[in-house]
């Protein structure tokens, strides 16, 4: 984070109510931890949000190839890799969860959904890795594009196979 945080311009009120006040401003102490709070972000995190081009779905590998290259160029380490995903990047959470879980440490799909029949077939050693993913499910009930079903099945399917630290919300 680089300079003040922008702010989003509130709407105008609707008619008949008063405005919000404006906000109070930021005091000495705010300041200082949010450049702290920045500073260490800067040097601690790497955030990467590829998005996925209109009218294409999510490769798996290549994702896994975005990971290597960012690897690669930098000092990560590799027992602190996340993977989390919105809506269709919920769905390509657990696909690439499924096929890489030694690759994570834990992962949080969000509104996603995966094919249990895949999580069935997998062998041994992923199945051992994804019992020691943490694993962290967002799902909103009322979500008009991704049925909650969704997340619902693969919670009870790794529930099932013994993934231990898991939580649904």
């Amino acid at each position: 984070i680089r300079g003040p945080v922008p702010t989003a311009a509130a709407p105008p009120p609707a008619p008949g109510t008063k405005a919000p006040p404006p906000p109070a401003p930021e005091t000495p102490e705010a300041r200082a931890l949010r450049e702290q709070s920045a500073a260490f972000l800067k040097a601690n995190f790497i955030v990467v949000s590829p998005q996925c081009p209109g009218g294409m779905w999510w490769d798996d590998d290549g994702v896994l190839g975005l990971l290597d290259d960012i690897a690669a160029r930098y000092r990560t380490d590799p027992t602190r890799h996340y993977l989390t995903g919105l809506s269709m990047g919920g769905f390509g959470t657990w696909s690439v969860a499924l096929k890489y879980p030694e690759r994570f440490a834990a992962i949080v799909p969000i509104c996603g959904g995966g094919s249990t029949v895949d999580l069935r077939r997998t062998g041994r050693d992923k199945k051992a890795a994804l019992t020691s993913l943490g694993v962290w499910v967002f799902h909103g009930a009322k979500d008009p594009t991704v049925l909650l079903e969704e997340s619902e099945t693969m919670v009870t399917a790794l529930k099932k196979i013994g993934v231990a630290d898991l939580q649904f919300t």
